[in-house]
């Protein structure tokens, strides 16, 4: 992969704005965002963790997270020095928390590429994860105390949440209440992040930071829930990773808490099929996968993408109307075809 082809301009090839300029901007900063965050993976002074560190951003990725940066800095007074460095973070944040979840899951791919913990270990891979957030911490330093807040936060509700996706809900809590409070740790909070400090770094009022804030924690859960059902109904060659992963692991996605309420005898066969955790043998995964998709657990499931992805829209009601803007509306309807 070069700097010059940024994985980001798939997002914006699906936006067909029709703005030559802004385009052309946005485009510009994402190779200068992919030359930054190519350089900082790979700056460990020993070459071997230096190829453990740079693995999944040398394998691409859409840079979602980035590109959100860049878009919240559109709402700011002047596009200001840091923030490609604070689309960097972003994206560095991001990748770490892929090196710890690819451990959790036991996942063999990501980004259509041996894992991290496949090629070289599980120890390995979460020191490799702990080296990028460390590298996160160290390049917030440098853009002031506001940027070292928000990646700090951002890092301990990644934390939190990896730790109340592996514990499970209370015994009398809702598990799809829990799946959420879960997910605004783990992703939307990464999310939130990426758009208010694109914001923040370019001088932008407080109400758009607080009103991009919210959108980007709405837009969170929705790709997330996306991310859920695309795990259970994509092929690996779509999504660079194992059909099923989640469901093989025992991951309590939102699609699968909700088909496990299927009163129907499929649901019953269904819920005995993931009794046990893991979903063992070919044969067992292949029909935990045709009973998910009889059930109406996808359809419920994308009703609650929807309505996340209208409060994502009603926040950007709250924002002045440019380029930027529409370019975030986009961005929800990308979400929402995601999935059909």
């Amino acid at each position: 992969m070069t700097a010059t082809v940024p994985p980001g301009s798939e997002l914006l090839g699906h936006m067909a704005l029709g703005e030559p300029e802004f385009e052309t901007r946005i485009t510009e900063s994402l190779i200068a965002t992919e030359k930054r965050l190519l350089d900082c993976v790979s700056s460990a002074p020993d070459p071997r963790v230096a190829a453990l560190t740079a693995h999944l951003a040398a394998a691409g990725g859409k840079r979602l997270r980035p590109l959100l940066v860049l878009l919240g800095a559109e709402f700011g007074e002047s596009f200001r020095d840091g923030v490609t460095e604070a689309a960097v973070i972003a994206e560095i944040v991001h990748i770490s928390s892929l090196y710890h979840d690819d451990v959790m899951d036991g996942a063999t791919m990501r980004h259509g590429v041996q894992s991290v913990n496949a090629r070289w270990g599980e120890r390995l891979a979460v020191a490799g994860g702990n080296w990028l957030l460390a590298r996160a911490a160290r390049l917030a330093s440098g853009l002031g105390p506001e940027v070292v807040r928000f990646n700090a936060e951002v890092a301990s509700l990644l934390v939190a949440g990896q730790l109340g996706e592996l514990m499970g809900p209370g015994p009398d809590e809702d598990p799809v209440a829990h799946f959420f409070q879960v997910t605004e740790g783990k992703t939307a909070a990464l999310f939130s992040m990426a758009t208010a400090i694109g914001a923040l770094q370019a001088g932008a009022p407080d109400r758009y930071c607080q009103a991009l804030t919210e959108y980007g924690k709405q837009l969170g859960v929705a790709f997330q829930i996306s991310d859920d059902l695309l795990d259970l109904d994509a092929p690996a060659a779509r999504t660079g990773k194992e059909q099923g992963k989640d469901l093989m692991a025992g991951v309590p996605s939102l699609p699968v808490l909700l088909a496990r309420q299927d009163t129907s005898p499929e649901g019953a066969e269904l819920r005995e099929l993931l009794a046990d955790g893991p979903v063992e043998g070919a044969g067992a995964r292949q029909r935990a996968l045709e009973l998910f998709r009889a059930s109406p657990a996808p359809a419920r499931a994308r009703d609650l993408l929807h309505g996340r992805l209208d409060a994502a829209r009603a926040e950007l009601a709250l924002l002045p109307q440019c380029p930027a803007r529409r370019a975030l509306d986009a961005l929800c309807g990308y979400v929402a075809l995601r999935t059909g």
